[in-house]
């Protein structure tokens, strides 16, 4: 049976995000329309789906490396800032946007807050674990 390790990323990220669309507590805020997804950025995200990408990326990221906190995954889905004549610069992603989709995923009771052997961090719960194992059956 193939797992999450076993798929592209993309193609479950797909699926996942339209599971996340039906739920009662994920849903997009007004704010997220106007908002860059870090400082490296230069524009708005052009999908008008993509708040829902990131929480099933989100998802998948912590189901493969929790327990993992905002800090970390601010560094994950960071980039380089362009500086003009300067040399490029790594920046980390929004805080705001990575923390309001974890507490939405929390309300959802696909994550939770642990800590475990000294790292503090959110982990999937099985319920989420179930979700991406038939998201995965869903891709084959």
């Amino acid at each position: 049976m193939a797992t999450v390790y076993d798929v592209k990323a993309g193609d479950l990220n797909k699926h996942v995000s339209e599971e996340l669309k039906k739920s009662a507590n994920v849903k997009m805020p007004d704010w997220a329309h106007f908002v860059k997804t870090g400082h490296g950025k230069d524009r708005v995200p052009s999908d008008s789906e993509w708040w829902y990408k990131r929480a099933a990326a989100l998802l998948r990221r912590i189901y493969l490396l929790g327990p993992i906190g905002v800090s970390k995954l601010q560094t994950k889905y960071g980039c380089r800032k362009n500086r003009g004549s300067a040399p490029e610069k790594f920046t980390r992603a929004s805080g705001k946007v990575i923390r309001s989709i974890l507490q939405q995923l929390e309300k959802e009771g696909l994550v939770k807050q642990v800590e475990k052997s000294g790292h503090k961090g959110r982990i999937v719960t099985p319920k989420a674990k179930s979700m991406l194992d038939k998201a995965v059956k869903k891709k084959q």
